[in-house]
């Protein structure tokens, strides 16, 4: 469940960060036959590895067969994104798509249409590899009943992104400008996000209960006794559900909802006939540790932990990423797409990111919330043998070896030797509470520097100066290449400006409206830094207002319109400055007014100093 908790979204997160390149080098009708020959022998290889591991079963044993057997669905499963991410980025599927009307309004259906694309790669790995499973687990569940199983387990995963990816775009279909521009905000995208994932996570279960189509536990003494435990433990709740995964046949139970109102209980009826009533207390009493130290929190925390990482420190990461030297030899190597390429490797980081912080941050919680979990045993019951015999079953029943190692939980074996070691000193339960403490208070302390270095980047003048940088390096890159770009020299003498290096922007300006007089952006920069400059050695009034004049005929914006009325300005012509002023402020949005007020009003102070002293001029 886990495993493809985090397949599902380095799938989203790979079509999220896919760019189109700007014409596609496989046709549309060669893309797909590629992609369905790919997927044949993808099918044949799963089939091939799975009937060999089937045959050999016997011999292998249950252990290491249950060992192999993981290991080649994992195989498998890594290799149905591969072929996704072939493709999305190689085979570039996704562009296809991008003419139909109803994906451009609503761009949620093309990712929905190709996360069914994913799903059928996995429902080869779950259907080809069934054979194998009920000759090792001798499971009498039918084929299709386990691998809708299957899609049940993940359909979870997908629902929070459905609804938030949807709601988007229906936010920007709906005619009100206010939402579409918060949602186009980095923060406002952000807290769009959080406060999308707070509100999934305690309506979700809801709709979820009716997906998996859960249905209550009859009234009778196991559910009276489950009543009395969540009464004592005083755990809030909605409901008592029967979790009919696999057909119900595993041996496990669950809780999920962060409020008493949409919490549900879940029990599968594997767990019911196969435990004793001692057993099922416990492992109940587990479930509601998990609620009472309130792990379900604390995994939207860290969710949320990895959002702040990404919003915070990504952009620099890409920027140095793309910065890289051999990166750029291999595309000019290569004569590979930039666009896509550039696309495909954040995509990579992303995914690499994302799967280091999940595994390893993320793991080393489950793990001990696990742990945590089972020593809440202790606060209901003086004992906890029954969670440890109940342990030793589960291990026997699904024959999964004891010491099987798990990223999300510790092992088997690690439980039961944990619980031993608390049975024959209690002390070790509040060492482990400890050290949970401490995690989450160093947890809570680095996202608070990574908040802190992530605010300086996006919003703070480091942040800015690097940005510059690296923009800076980008365009002396590529004018290295090919110096003839006016776009790029302009680019230049505005990263100069921008850092106070006046006379390298104006060499940079004057080489782009060499190249192209049309340029309207480089003769406006150019003309503003002539009109406004404190250094003598660049301070020439005339041929600002030369360039200013050109600039405003090709671009009558209020900011051109402005470089005008000082060009205007500095050279006497205060009622020119005027007429170009008003021209501006009329031509200016609400935001930008008050500025343009006060520079006409500049403007108009002088027009009434010369004239007052034209006056006093004039002989009487």
């Amino acid at each position: 469940m886990f495993g493809n908790f985090l397949y599902f979204i380095v799938v989203l997160l790979i079509y999220s960060t896919y760019q189109p390149p700007e014409s596609t080098p496989v046709p549309a009708g060669e893309a797909i036959l590629t992609a369905g020959a790919l997927a044949a022998v993808f099918s044949v290889w799963v089939r091939r590895d799975f009937d060999r591991l089937a045959r050999a079963a016997d011999a292998l044993g249950p252990a290491l067969a249950d060992i192999r057997f993981s290991a080649l669905t994992t195989r498998f499963s890594i290799l149905a994104v591969a072929l996704f991410a072939v493709d999305v980025y190689v085979l570039d599927l996704p562009a296809g798509l991008e003419a139909w009307p109803a994906l451009q309004a609503a761009p949620t259906l093309g990712a929905l249409i190709f996360l069914l694309l994913f799903i059928a790669h996995l429902m080869i790995v779950w259907a080809l590899n069934h054979g194998a499973y009920e000759k090792i687990y001798s499971a009498a569940v039918s084929r299709r009943r386990r691998v809708t199983s299957q899609i049940a387990l993940a359909a979870p995963v997908l629902f929070p992104w459905l609804l938030l990816s949807g709601a988007a775009d229906l936010i920007g279909l709906l005619p009100f400008e206010t939402p579409r521009r918060l949602l186009t905000h980095p923060a406002g995208e952000l807290a769009y996000f959080l406060c999308f994932l707070v509100l999934v996570a305690v309506v979700g279960p809801a709709l979820i209960r009716l997906f998996w189509r859960c249905r209550p536990l009859e009234d009778g003494w196991m559910r009276r006794r489950i009543e009395a435990l969540c009464r004592r433990a005083r755990l809030r709740y909605a409901q008592i559900l029967y979790w009919p995964v696999f057909d119900g046949r595993m041996i496990t139970a669950g809780v999920m909802g962060l409020v008493g109102r949409f919490r549900y209980i879940l029990v599968t009826t594997g767990l019911l006939r196969e435990l004793s009533p001692e057993q099922v207390d416990q492992v109940i009493a587990h479930e509601i540790g998990h609620v009472k130290r309130w792990h379900l929190g604390f995994y939207l925390l860290f969710l949320s932990g990895y959002i702040l990482l990404a919003y915070a420190l990504f952009d620099v990461a890409a920027m140095l990423l793309l910065q890289a030297a051999p990166i750029h030899w291999i595309i000019r190597f290569l004569e590979i797409d930039p666009v896509t390429t550039g696309s495909a490797l954040l995509g990579l980081m992303t995914v690499v990111v994302f799967l280091v912080y999940f595994r390893l941050v993320f793991g080393y919680f489950m793990r001990n919330f696990e742990r945590q979990a089972d020593l809440y045993v202790y606060r209901l019951f003086p004992s906890a043998r029954p969670l440890i015999t109940t342990l030793a079953k589960i291990a026997l029943a699904s024959g999964i070896a004891p010491e099987k190692p798990n990223w999300h939980h510790f092992s088997i074996g690690e439980r039961i030797t944990y619980l031993e070691r608390c049975e024959a000193d209690p002390r070790w339960i509040a060492r482990h509470d400890r050290k949970v403490a401490r995690s989450i208070a160093v947890y809570l302390a680095a996202m608070a520097a990574v908040a802190f270095l992530g605010w300086q980047i996006n919003f703070g003048d480091p942040g800015r100066r690097l940005s510059a940088h690296f923009l800076e390096i980008a365009a002396t890159r590529e004018l290295a290449r090919n110096p003839h770009q006016p776009d790029l020299l302009t680019l230049l003498g505005d990263i100069h400006q921008s850092r106070g290096r006046l006379a390298e922007a104006a060499a940079a300006y004057e080489r782009a409206v060499a190249l192209d007089p049309r340029q309207a952006r480089a003769l406006n920069n150019l003309a503003w830094l002539y009109a406004t400059s404190k250094d003598p050695a660049l301070r020439r009034p005339e041929r600002a207002l030369a360039l200013a004049r050109r600039a405003a005929a090709l671009d009558p914006a209020p900011h051109v319109l402005d470089t005008l009325a000082e060009s205007y300005y500095v050279n006497g012509h205060f009622a020119e400055a005027m007429a170009a002023g008003r021209q501006a402020l009329e031509a200016a949005g609400p935001a930008d007014r008050a500025y343009f007020e006060a520079q006409l009003e500049k403007f108009r102070k002088k027009e009434s100093e010369k004239a007052a002293g034209d006056g006093r001029g004039k002989p009487r």
